[in-house]
């Protein structure tokens, strides 16, 4: 694509929507990997002896904490590297440690499993987000990423189906347990893990696009060395690692670094003595740290970036409204296939069926006519994008607490649809936004911010938290519907962002300068 100039608008190449077509099934894979231990959530429960709470914590907290933390610093290494690379690499791995999962024995043996996916995974979409963002102008990038992000839904959706297919399948023909003594939800691992392999092969197949191209920006001088770099980065938000990250800013820096440390740890003591679990708390305390880490470091050595991205509330509030968008949309998502079988007495084959397809169905209508309407908005209102975030904060709202009121499985089914295609319709919305709100170079790290938003605040909460209400309460309905306290907060943040991103992004260029950029 040649440099565009002000006014130009440049027809999309042919090549940018194959690339889009690939990314597209990765992320279908990413989520397979990813929800699938939804449908085997009540095998899984039985075998190993695991309470709601356990199966939040493995789907959520074990996963989801990791993830975010990895996300920065494989940013980071996105904005610095070969992003096909990257992200070749972390398929394989995901799609391996999702295999090993089939070997776990024990809850402990699963969660460690379940961190190597999510290490691996968060390094697709700050690779993904970059690439299309260079390969797709910024009139088409809602539209974009939200036919990328559709793969959630997708890959979701058919997890489930897979999922429940493959145990019934197994357990019909190895009653007693199949090869290796395997059961039918360890099977179900191995099985999702293997196409991944496969698939990396393509994915290390794609061109590099020239960064900044999208926007006839120039492109920046190769990163001199982008492993430095990245270890430089992972010494700044993995602990105990942080503590020499800390020093390395001086006295000041490495106190301030302890203090933060001591307040986390004493939040979590408190919530430990309560009587809340210590898996739970000390993952979320660990992710709290290496964030509250990250971003005491990247001031001092990226001001720039962290004048677009930490001190910048435009962003903070996109990326606070759409984290508990999502917070909402994972428990919705990983219980709804429980409670189709435990309370309203589905099989595991029908529930994954109906739910995975609907999932996809409904997921991947919402999220692309998210994007388009998005962008349509956007044309016509700096902030029109957020207008679509402020509908994703309410509109589910009535069709998550019918669904999970009811005693009737066809309606049970029947809200779904509306509950999952309206939750999803502010993704693409708010991933461009952040996008926006940032320069070419700092695109990976603000993925890997937003996803910190979706991650600690809603994949490592929500599932967990209704979860944990399920077994205090002893009803997985008041579990879910108990979350539905979060939307008064979700829609002030998406309000707030409305207001404030069309002067962050005219003034994008401006702070950028007044920290320290040199901007040609």
């Amino acid at each position: 694509m040649p440099p565009s100039t002000p006014g130009d608008a440049p027809k999309t190449p042919v090549y940018a929507w194959y690339v889009l077509g690939v990314l597209f099934f990765v992320y279908v894979l990413n989520f397979i990997d990813r929800q699938i231990i939804s449908i085997l959530a009540e095998d899984i429960k039985r075998d190993l002896n695991l309470r709601d709470e356990d199966l939040g914590f493995l789907y959520g907290t074990a996963f989801g904490v990791f993830y975010a933390l990895f996300g920065i610093p494989l940013g980071r290494l996105a904005d610095n590297w070969h992003r096909v690379r990257l992200m070749t690499l972390g398929l394989a791995l995901w799609s391996t440690m999702t295999a090993l999962s089939g070997f776990a024995r024990s809850g402990t043996a699963l969660a460690g499993a379940r961190i190597g996916v999510g290490i691996g995974e968060a390094s697709a979409s700050p690779s993904a987000y970059s690439l299309i963002s260079d390969w797709f102008p910024k009139r088409l990038r809602a539209t974009a990423l939200a036919i990328y992000s559709a793969g959630l839904y997708v890959g979701g959706g058919i997890s489930l189906g897979i999922g429940g297919l493959i145990v019934r399948g197994w357990n019909e023909a190895y009653p007693a347990g199949g090869p290796l003594g395997l059961a039918g939800w360890q099977a179900a691992f191995l099985i999702v893990g293997m196409p991944g392999l496969m698939l990396a092969l393509l994915v290390a197949t794609l061109r590099e696009p020239v960064r900044g191209q999208s926007e006839g920006l120039p492109a920046p001088p190769p990163h001199p060395a982008p492993f430095t770099a990245f270890l430089q980065e992972l010494v700044t938000i993995v602990p105990p690692l942080t503590l020499i990250g800390a020093a390395q800013g001086g006295t000041r820096a490495f106190l301030t670094n302890i203090t933060g440390l001591a307040v986390i740890a004493g939040l979590v003591s408190a919530l430990v003595a309560f009587g809340e679990p210590v898996p739970q708390w000390v993952a979320i305390g660990i992710g709290a740290y290496a964030v509250f880490s990250w971003a005491s470091a990247l001031k001092r050595r990226d001001a720039p970036t962290f004048a677009l991205i930490v001190a910048n509330p435009a962003f903070l509030c996109t990326v606070v409204a759409y984290g508990l968008n999502a917070f909402l949309s994972y428990t919705v998502t990983f219980w709804a296939p429980p409670y189709a079988i435990r309370v309203l007495g589905a099989t595991p084959a029908e529930a994954g069926f109906i739910i995975g397809g609907m999932g996809a169905v409904s997921g991947f209508v919402g999220v692309t006519i998210g994007g388009l309407v998005a962008d349509r908005l956007r044309a016509r209102h700096p902030a029109g994008r957020l207008m679509v975030v402020i509908f994703g904060a309410v509109a589910p709202s009535l069709a998550i607490a019918t669904a999970f009121t009811t005693t009737n499985l066809g309606l049970f089914y029947i809200m779904l649809f509306p509950a999952q295609t309206l939750a999803s319709c502010a993704l693409g919305a708010a991933a461009a936004t952040t996008q926006d709100l940032v320069l070419p170079r700092m695109r990976g790290t603000a993925t890997g911010t937003f996803l910190i938003g979706t991650t600690l605040l809603g994949l490592a909460l929500g599932p967990y938290l209704a979860g944990r209400v399920s077994t205090l309460s002893g009803s997985l309905s008041v579990g879910v519907l108990a979350m539905l306290v979060t939307v008064p907060v979700t829609l002030a943040a998406a309000i707030m962002a409305f207001r404030l991103v069309p002067a962050a992004e005219a003034n994008r260029e401006a702070r950028a300068r007044a920290a320290g950029e040199v901007i040609e």
